[in-house]
């Protein structure tokens, strides 16, 4: 089994009683109140983290790409990933990952390169198709998401192997000659990873060969229904997957005792749920309302339900339901070794920064990860 330490990098400096309720801001949210003499300790603080997660045992080091919000402070997560490339050693940079169908497929290309140079072969490549309203923000039709993604990932894969120049002109991209400096350290390329929370993603990475990631939101079962999808879709295209070609995301707070685990998640969550993600719910609404980001119209209800599930379960039933990791070693180790057991995944990736979950708690529970859970679940 392996672990992933992945960080959103949000800004916490913000007194949730002065943006909710009436006063919940709209999106995108407004950066008058952002301190940069904080946003630079922030990164400093999280970089530091996300460093020490390695010696920590965690297996993957990761972030990626969001806009217009305090929610995440990642407009290029590949910036972080140069700044992991040389304090690491061993954990893989996860870069999970560029929005690729509103950025430049060959520039992600490049920078992926780049880091994967740097880094000596240890880049984990995100193709993210994004959340729906990343395209409003770059004033991109959502409903070409898609088709762009597809093109995209077509056309860095051609970047990485091709060696000699080339052309493209397709539908969304075109370009007289390409030939990249320099070529991935790994060969053919990196491997690479896409978002498959729901049965059209799901398929659509076992067409294109890639690693499913998925945000465990709603329940074990219909996780576990996504990730069958998934590899009969695989199957299909000619190819088996591992385990380790399927990552399953979520919270996770780890302390002393289950008391304090809770108490302190309920507080983050609290601060995640109704300042950090307001903004990114009012977008979405707006997405829902007004444009075509959906295959049909059950994809557009599956999002809805998505953001409303999210919002609407209590700590206690997140945990009962298997969708949230909180408590004490102990605890923690059973929990992981029982949603194991229902999906069978290979990869953990654990968003430890909840909310304002405060810094010292996060370090304090990534070396009880190390010490006390570790031991326990490496060998799953």
């Amino acid at each position: 089994m392996k672990f992933s330490y992945f960080h959103l990098m949000p800004y916490t400096d913000l007194a949730m009683e002065d943006y909710t309720g009436a006063n919940a801001p709209g999106w995108p949210f407004t950066n008058r109140d952002q301190d940069p003499h904080k946003v630079q300790q922030m990164y400093r603080t999280y970089v530091d983290d996300m460093v020490h997660a390695e010696s920590c045992g965690f297996d993957w080091v990761g972030c990626n790409e969001h806009h217009y919000t305090p929610y995440g402070m990642m407009a290029n997560p590949n910036i972080i990933g140069g700044a992991l490339a040389y304090r690491t050693s061993r954990a893989r940079i996860a870069m999970i990952g560029n929005i690729i169908p509103i950025n430049n497929p060959v520039r992600v290309a490049e920078e992926y390169a780049m880091l994967d140079c740097m880094s000596g072969g240890r880049l984990m490549a995100g193709f993210m198709r994004g959340i729906p309203h990343e395209y409003i923000a770059y004033n991109l039709p959502p409903s070409e998401s898609w088709e762009r993604q597809r093109e995209a990932i077509a056309l860095i894969k051609k970047c990485w192997t091709e060696p000699e120049p080339f052309g493209w002109e397709g539908k969304h991209f075109q370009f007289k000659q390409i030939a990249i400096w320099p070529k991935p350290f790994q060969k053919p390329h990196p491997p690479f990873l896409v978002s498959a929370s729901n049965p059209d993603s799901a398929r659509f990475a076992g067409e294109v060969g890639a690693t499913m990631g998925m945000v465990l939101i709603s329940d074990l079962d219909s996780t576990r229904e996504c990730i069958e999808i998934y590899r009969e879709s695989a199957r299909q295209h000619g190819w088996e997957p591992k385990p380790e070609n399927v990552l399953i995301g979520m919270h996770c707070l780890i302390a002393d005792s289950d008391e304090e685990a809770r108490r302190w998640m309920a507080s983050g969550r609290e601060y995640f749920n109704k300042l950090l993600m307001s903004p990114q719910r009012e977008a979405m609404g707006m997405v829902i309302r007004e444009t075509r980001y959906f295959q049909d119209d059950a994809s557009r209800d599956r999002w809805r339900n998505r953001l409303a599930s999210r919002g609407e379960a209590t700590l206690e039933q997140a945990i009962d339901r298997g969708t949230i990791i909180c408590g004490s070693p102990e605890t923690v180790v059973a929990q992981i070794k029982r949603v194991h057991a229902a999906l069978g995944h290979g990869v953990f990736n654990f968003t430890v920064k909840v909310g304002n979950v405060p810094d010292a708690v996060i370090r304090h529970g990534m070396e009880l990860f190390r010490d006390r859970v570790l031991p326990h679940v490496r060998d799953l």
